[in-house]
């Protein structure tokens, strides 16, 4: 069953293999740093990464200047827009 997080605890618990934890050694003494510092600093670099890559857009130019043209430029609502808005529950 698992546990409740507790807000003040700075700790994190991890389960490898003998064989991980080997090569995560190894790789934190390649980088003069203590497994600890390697693992967090590696971590962190790729859930940045992961985060980025879900709430960034990137656009091309052309792309860019398209959406810029729009948000300066809106074309009138379709049929399909206004239906939409019609639909929707009136609020005070």
């Amino acid at each position: 069953m698992p546990r409740a997080a507790v807000e003040n605890n700075n700790r994190m618990n991890l389960r490898v293999s003998a064989e991980i934890k080997a090569v995560l050694v190894r790789a934190a003494a390649l980088r003069n740093t203590d497994l600890t510092n390697f693992v967090t600093q590696t971590a962190l670099r790729e859930a940045e990464a992961v985060i980025e890559a879900a709430e960034v857009v990137r656009l091309s130019a052309r792309d860019h200047t398209r959406v810029l043209k729009l948000l300066e430029n809106p074309p009138k609502p379709n049929a399909r827009l206004l239906a939409a808005i019609a639909a929707l529950p009136k609020t005070l």
